[in-house]
């Protein structure tokens, strides 16, 4: 019988392609449903600044491809929307997932993780099925839609982080985290392709349609299949399953019974330097994600000179090399920890190590290639696939140290690592301002390997895999009820 705490983490990866999907999907649909020709004509004024722009991508020539010849064809859509409303849009997303990390964290401890993530998805769908129909409204009520979209998606790490607390043993934590969180590199790919089909094939409607149908199957099935923790789980599930995933996290038949939900020791957190350690690690890791995420396409084109087809498929590639990388590094650390080679600190530092020293080395490499388009694209691609380390690194960590506040404590670093999603766009866009040259970019690639040095530093000296003593600080009330309990034992004698 397949283990159903692989089937729970297989299904909460499927969970978070779809949450990543919706993530990236509006910066592929909107080159669809924008009328570009329109926004060319109404910006005749900036043609001094295209001008120079032009003249300055010509630095990198390539055989049999002319500077001019960078994008194939693009029809245009219906609506007038200039690049600074098309970046509203865009980080409308990011702000609903700022606002929703910490509420949905504790809500997912105190509730229910199981519903907290449906809803999540719920939100995305409905918000996809209303998208077509608010923005031939106002594009006002589109970034409504995405913002929504951005609520729904910042539930969902705090509530896989408590599903994967309740649900994987010690010893498996990383191959279930890494398993759980490869959807958002699995999601990127799909997303990315299947958007890209959809709007090429299909008016631009129909990619909010049929990938909002698409997550209905997803919700249906979780709801049925799935459940809080294996003392709930009634189908699917042996015995010896659910007594092995008990006894592995120190659980008895009583303690859904007698357990109490625990105030968060905000003081001692943030006081904790493994904590810390997280925190400054998810931040400066995110940067160099979200740059590559974000800004990988505009370098393709703008310094590589790939057409958009290409730049597509090439786009999407090392996300698909990042979600192969991350099972396997997972399922070797796993193994390591099985066998006392490494304990779980050893294990979480080798997976940030990972995700933090080969893609400096590599942005690195691409600063010096130069118009060595093989060169810079197999770098390139190496630097983004061993970014999936941190899934079986710092990112698995909050459980280590505090199971009982898994799903607070990474909505916290996360919050914290969203902020390069604000910032990444705003910073590239204005170093390449009119200055689209391997020049400008080798001072981003120089800025993200700073910040990498100062996350493996961090994290190498500071982070730990232990279970930290405040994890399992009691509420006085339940103190002095334990203080009686012996009273009662001697009256029953």
């Amino acid at each position: 019988m397949f283990p159903t705490r692989y089937l729970m983490a297989l299904m909460g990866s499927v969970g978070l392609a779809i949450i990543y999907g919706f993530k990236v999907n509006v910066s592929v649909a909107i080159v669809a449903m924008v009328n570009h020709t329109a926004v060319r004509l109404s910006s005749l004024h900036k043609i001094e600044s295209d001008n120079a722009t032009a003249i300055t991508v010509e630095e990198c020539q390539h055989d049999g491809l002319s500077p001019n010849i960078t994008k194939t064809v693009v029809e245009d859509g219906p609506f007038e929307w200039n690049e600074p409303l098309q970046g509203l849009i865009l980080s409308a997303y990011f702000w609903g997932y700022m606002v929703s990390l910490l509420p949905g964290g504790r809500m997912a401890e105190l509730l229910s993780a199981k519903w907290v993530m449906n809803g999540s998805v719920l939100l995305n769908l409905m918000a996809s099925i209303l998208s077509p129909l608010a923005a031939n409204l106002h594009y006002s009520l589109f970034i409504v839609m995405r913002f929504i979209q951005g609520i729904g998606g910042g539930v969902t790490f705090p509530a896989m982080h408590v599903m994967i607390a309740k649900w994987a043993p010690p010893n498996e934590r990383s191959v279930l985290a890494s398993v759980v969180y490869a959807g958002t590199a699995l999601g990127t790919v799909i997303s990315i392709l299947l958007t890209g089909i959809l709007a090429a094939n299909f008016e631009w409607v129909w990619i909010f349609y049929i990938e909002g149908a698409l997550c209905l199957i997803w919700c249906t099935a979780w709801w049925i299949m799935i459940e809080d923790s294996p003392e709930e789980q009634k189908r699917f599930i042996s015995q010896e399953e659910k007594e092995y995933i008990m006894q592995s996290l120190g659980h008895t038949k009583n303690d859904s019974e007698s357990k109490k939900k625990l105030p968060v020791p905000w003081g001692e957190v943030l006081k904790s330097k493994p904590f810390i350690a997280i925190l400054i690690a998810h931040f400066c890791s995110n940067f160099g994600w979200y740059m590559l995420l974000i800004e990988l396409p505009t370098f393709m084109n703008q310094i590589l000179k790939f057409d958009m087809s290409s730049n597509a498929g090439l786009s999407s590639m090392p996300f698909l090399c990042m979600w192969i990388f991350t099972m396997a590094l997972s399922k070797a650390l796993a193994t390591m920890q099985e066998n006392n080679l490494i304990t779980v600190t050893v294990s979480r530092k080798i997976g940030t190590l990972f995700s933090s020293v080969i893609p400096m080395v590599c942005l690195l490499g691409v600063s010096y290639v130069g118009c060595n388009r093989t060169l810079a694209v197999t770098l390139m691609t190496i630097g983004v696939t061993c970014i999936g380390g941190m899934y079986s690194g710092f990112l698995s960590n909050h459980i280590d140290i505090a199971p009982n506040f898994a799903g607070t404590l990474v909505a916290i670093t996360n919050c914290v690592a969203t902020i390069p999603g604000f910032v990444v766009p705003i910073f590239v866009g204005k170093l390449t301002h009119g200055n689209q040259t391997i020049g400008a970019w080798r001072t981003i690639f120089f800025i993200t390997v700073g910040l990498y040095i100062v996350e493996m530093l961090v994290y190498t000296i500071l982070g730990s895999g232990e279970e930290q003593p405040w994890n399992k600080m009691k509420p006085t009330d339940e103190e002095t009820s334990d203080q009686t309990l012996p009273l009662k034992e001697d009256i029953k004698k």
